[in-house]
């Protein structure tokens, strides 16, 4: 049985058709890179997975169990998932270990040690036990992104979601987010992410969704996707984001 499951997913922003039924599956510890240019419907994807936008139409299943649209089955959606944005949305006057504890209590009714255990646990998985006494404004952006994931991860989500988590940050700091990507990869986390990373993409996704107009236009493993486009938006794509040979391994 899939993790997941949509069927037939549409969603409208006023005139603007942003996703047009879109199905998929994803099976547990599968990784799945969504690529496409912007406005595409990648982020819109993603938001509509987590509840965060309501879908016109389609079905949203999770572990067998199909949600609605109530507010209730929203919320209920996303106890399975956790979500990392492109912007951190930490907050500034709380210490890393308070920025991650805060949904352990208030949200899920942790006990305060239990919280903090738990804090101590998500930052050793993304290298930053050290810094759980910091604040936002202390850190790098990457170590920012790498709290961010980790206060993600302390949820214990059956699923993560990323919205292009390494947009935001300078081009050296980009490879220590990715590389706890991979680590969470390889220990088979089941991940969805919307990236430009190509590297990352060939190196751990399973499965490689291309967008565009709302759609889902082509769809597979790496070395399909990436060696022979079937159609002439993907190779399009690719030759603008990717101008050297794909087939040859990458060494990041």
């Amino acid at each position: 049985m899939p993790l997941l499951a949509l069927s037939g997913i549409s969603k409208r922003f006023g005139n603007h058709q942003a996703l047009d039924d879109v199905s998929l599956t994803i099976e547990p510890g599968e990784v799945v890179a969504i690529i496409g240019r912007s406005g595409s419907g990648k982020s819109t994807l993603l938001r509509c997975i987590n509840g965060l936008e309501r879908p016109d139409r389609g079905t949203i299943e999770f572990d067998g169990e199909v949600f609605g649209s109530t507010p209730s089955q929203l919320r209920a959606l996303r106890r399975h998932m956790g979500i990392v944005f492109q912007s951190y949305n930490l907050f500034p006057h709380l210490s890393v270990e308070r920025n991650i504890t805060l949904g352990l209590t208030a949200a899920k009714g942790m006990a305060t040690d239990a919280a903090r255990a738990m804090a101590a646990r998500a930052l050793r998985m993304v290298d930053l036990e050290d810094k759980i006494s910091s604040y936002p404004m202390q850190l790098s952006g990457g170590q920012q992104q790498r709290v961010a994931i980790a206060r993600a991860l302390a949820m214990e989500p059956r699923l993560v979601l990323f919205d292009e988590v390494t947009a935001a940050l300078d081009p050296e700091l980009i490879g220590e987010v990715t590389r706890v990507l991979d680590r969470l990869a390889r220990e088979g986390m089941t991940m969805v992410l919307v990236t430009h990373e190509m590297g990352f993409a060939l190196r751990s996704a399973q499965t490689i969704i291309f967008m565009n107009q709302g759609r889902i236009w082509e769809q597979g493993p790496p070395d399909k996707l990436f060696g022979a486009p079937q159609t002439a938006e993907l190779a399009s794509f690719i030759d603008a984001i990717l101008p050297v040979d794909p087939t040859r391994p990458l060494n990041h």
